[in-house]
């Protein structure tokens, strides 16, 4: 009987230690499960770059800002072209969700009329180089088609795809740009497809002068200024500089004024306005910014005028 209680004695101290050290052992792991799965604990998400970055590009084309936004994948040694974007199927023209593209105003896209607001963007690629360029009014959807509705088109054109500069990443670019026009280019692996886009600067601009009833001699000026260069209305162009002029003379509607008289042929009565806008000039201080034209113009118009 002291046998078996001395044992048992002995037993019982060894088993609680190792009953002590698997708790102690469990209740560690437990401490550090809680931790892992704790909130702001070291298991925040993890940043990396993305397979194909966001990527968002936009132009002012006269008084209409144009933008584009997109996913931008990469070649990555990959067969793009009838592979990896299947010929003759729709593509989102990017990554992602659909590309989307926004006009500010009204345009003409691909000679084709578009109203202001924003849509999705997808292509059908063709081997024969002859895509074909879709605006959708559906701007907010996926680009795997599941949400795309046809009798949602706004425009289905033509384009042609050409050769271009090997390029890893897609991308949208604006080029060729003037006030009134614009090419949208996509470029990807060896391709471009050039976009046309039209705007209605020129209309726009003489609706805003139409309905200017201000004072300011500076929207007289600025409303002048554009007959001169981009107009060349230039009896328009008198008209609103001497309604300047009679509200305030400074020496930059003044050399309006003089530039407006010497596109019409009348170097006589733009020279004495020309050294008028001088004089007011060099007052001025360094805000007399054309000083340099004007001083050319004088020069040029001295030896014609008589």
């Amino acid at each position: 009987m002291s046998s078996m209680s001395s044992m048992t004695s002995m037993t019982l101290p060894m088993a609680r230690s190792r009953s002590f050290r698997r708790l102690s052992l469990a209740s560690l792991l437990g401490v550090g499960a809680l931790a892992l799965c704790a909130p702001g604990a070291a298991h925040a998400e993890l940043e990396l770059p993305r397979p194909s970055p966001f990527a968002r590009v936009s132009q002012d084309v006269g008084l209409t800002q144009i933008a584009v936004d997109y996913s931008s994948p990469a070649v990555k040694g990959r067969k793009i072209w009838g592979a990896l974007v299947p010929f003759d199927k729709m593509w989102r023209t990017g990554a992602n969700r659909a590309t989307k593209i926004t006009f500010s105003k009204d345009v003409t896209f691909v000679d084709q009329p578009v109203p202001a607001g924003t849509y999705a963007l997808f292509t059908i690629p063709a081997k024969s180089g002859e895509w074909t360029v879709i605006l959708n009014k559906n701007p907010d959807q996926p680009g795997t088609a599941i949400e795309y509705k046809q009798d949602l088109d706004l425009v289905r054109v033509k384009v042609h795809a050409k050769p271009a500069p090997q390029r890893e990443r897609l991308a949208f670019i604006f080029s060729d740009f003037t006030d009134e026009k614009a090419s949208l280019d996509l470029e990807w692996e060896k391709l471009r497809v050039s976009m046309p886009i039209k705007v209605k600067t020129a209309e726009q601009a003489l609706a805003n002068i139409a309905k200017e009833t201000g004072n300011a001699w500076q929207i007289y000026s600025s409303s002048a200024r554009y007959m001169l260069e981009s107009k060349k209305d230039y009896d328009a162009g008198l008209k609103l500089i001497d309604q300047s002029l009679a509200l305030k003379e400074e020496w930059l509607n003044t050399w309006i004024k003089a530039q407006l008289l010497a596109a019409k042929g009348d170097l006589k009565a733009a020279y004495p306005l020309a050294q008028r806008a001088y004089e007011l000039g060099q007052k001025a201080g360094p805000g007399f910014f054309f000083e340099a034209d004007v001083k050319k113009a004088l020069a040029d118009w001295n030896a014609k005028k008589s």
